[in-house]
């Protein structure tokens, strides 16, 4: 008898049938399996797939291992290791132990993997081969040629669904959850929803993880990397793993997949639809967006690329540096000389304060420190260069008047200087020493060939470090230079003082606070 696939048409196809008499697979002389009711497994674009009933296998299985795969189709797939005499061959058999409707034909059976076995006797059985099938549509077509024009996850979220849609695909709900490289921001989830004209965006923090409601969620199962997730949710389904399951049932909803989306760098994010024809989805039409994952992933892969560097830049650099950088300030040398007001805040008694809570105590106040200067600085619209050890340098650029930055740089300090003072509960108050000088200054790279700085280079910056330097010395929080004393109100003249690696006397003051 010759098996044959015939078209399963221009779609995604499907189809189990049974081999006639005695099938048997072999490794080397070994006889790993023979048996009279086998199965095969036509598959759009895959090889046809022989599957045995697992009691007529000959040989030992061990235990799951840790590999598991996904097919919207057939369901999640679990591996077991050959153990013969002589060797232990990994990952060689697979099996759905609970497959979905369309391959209900293999339940209780096994596949083995190409690299398992050496020969399989099929009898009088003729394999043909597998229809490569052709996929094409407005949802192709629209990922292969229009798609890349698109500039935020947003729009792409929205004109996706929209696309699918229009191809015909019963999707009443869409939702792809992307993993981020974010010091706050744990990832972004993108929610399309049938009737409404904008896409919901959330970005959970870490304690997402944390949460109850994700970790019994089809989201932390696919990301997981257990599988993916397909329930049917019409009246036949007698129950529902996950709780969200009951909610969309309740809606309306009738079918529900949330398949893997990996990343270039191995992250498994996910992609799940959900659908609300009394038939559920079809196999064409999962088929179609199953085969378009990658695609659509590598759109995703870019779009959060971009805010990876960003959230990234900003972090490390700032907000303004940042945007810099992206926008194309990358080469040594690169920058502008601008006017600004630079403030140079030091924590005073750093070292008698780690001698006294530890390491571990002390980075805690070390980062409250940072963060409430931080916050302040970019409150009166500055900006963080950098933490210098256990110092902060922040520029507060001249955007419209000199007096403008100067009063900001000012207004920062002393509200640093009140804000420490109030310390926290069972945290000690903090103090420190502030410098703040005007003028004008090189913003931009400095560095070596293959490590760029983006900072400020000019007579501001320096005679700001060493007006905070003094200040310690003299007692006295905040010192400013001349530049800053026409926005002065209650301060004290200290004349001109001898700075270290100044030349010339700064005239300075000492700001009461």
């Amino acid at each position: 008898m010759n098996v044959h696939a015939t078209s399963l048409g221009q779609g995604y196809g499907i189809r189990t049938e049974p081999l006639k008499g005695r099938v048997e697979i072999y490794r080397g002389s070994t006889l790993l399996a023979v048996t009279s009711r086998a199965r095969v497994m036509y598959e759009t674009r895959l090889s046809p797939t022989v599957y045995v009933p697992r009691e007529d296998v000959l040989v030992r299985l061990g235990d799951r291992s840790e590999l598991q795969t996904f097919c919207p189709f057939k369901g999640t797939a679990s591996y077991q290791d050959l153990l013969l005499e002589d060797e232990r061959v990994e990952n060689a058999v697979w099996a759905y132990e609970n497959p979905l409707p369309e391959s209900e034909g293999i339940r209780g059976h096994v596949g083995f993997m190409p690299g398992a076995y050496t020969r399989m006797d099929l009898g009088e059985n003729e394999l043909s081969e597998g229809d490569p099938g052709h996929i094409s549509g407005p949802l192709v077509d629209w990922l292969m040629r229009r798609a890349s024009q698109i500039r935020s996850p947003e729009a792409f979220t929205l004109a996706l669904a929209e696309k699918m849609l229009e191809h015909g695909i019963a999707v009443s709900r869409l939702g792809v959850m992307v993993w981020s490289l974010h010091p706050l921001i744990a990832g972004k989830h993108y929610i399309w929803e049938k009737g409404k004209t904008e896409i919901s965006t959330f970005a959970p923090t870490y304690e997402l993880h944390d949460n109850p409601a994700y970790q019994n969620s089809p989201l932390r199962h696919v990301s997981n990397g257990l599988g993916g997730v397909r329930q049917r949710l019409n009246d036949d389904t007698p129950e529902n793993s996950f709780p969200i399951m009951e909610d969309l049932r309740a809606r309306g909803a009738t079918d529900y997949v949330a398949m893997p989306m990996p990343f270039s760098d191995g992250r498994t994010n996910v992609l799940t639809l959900t659908c609300d024809h009394p038939d559920g989805f079809t196999t064409a039409n999962l088929g179609l967006v199953f085969e378009c994952t990658a695609v659509i992933g590598r759109y995703y892969e870019v779009f959060t690329q971009a805010e990876n560097a960003r959230a990234l830049l900003e972090t490390y650099v700032g907000k303004r540096t940042g945007a810099r950088v992206l926008g194309g300030d990358i080469r040594r040398g690169d920058g502008d000389d601008i006017d600004a007001a630079i403030m140079f805040c030091d924590l005073r008694g750093s070292t008698r304060l780690e001698e006294q809570m530890g390491r571990a105590r002390y980075i805690a106040l070390l980062n409250r420190f940072f963060e409430t200067v931080s916050d302040i600085v970019h409150a009166h619209d500055g900006e963080v260069l950098k933490f210098i050890g256990d110092a902060v340098l922040a520029v507060f650029p001249n955007a419209t008047t000199a007096e403008t930055a100067q009063r900001n740089a000012l207004d920062a300090a002393t509200r640093i200087v009140s804000t420490l003072d109030q310390g926290t509960d069972g945290a000690p108050t903090l103090d420190c020493a502030i410098g703040i000088a005007y003028g004008r200054v090189t913003y931009g790279n400095v560095g070596s060939r293959e490590r760029l700085d983006f900072t400020v280079i000019g007579q501001a910056a320096n005679v700001a470090a060493r007006l905070g330097d003094y200040g310690k010395s003299a007692q006295h929080r905040i010192v400013v230079s001349e530049d800053i004393r026409p926005v002065c109100g209650d301060c004290l003249s200290l004349g001109a003082v001898t700075l270290h690696n100044v030349t010339d006397p700064v005239s300075c003051y000492a700001i009461a606070a």
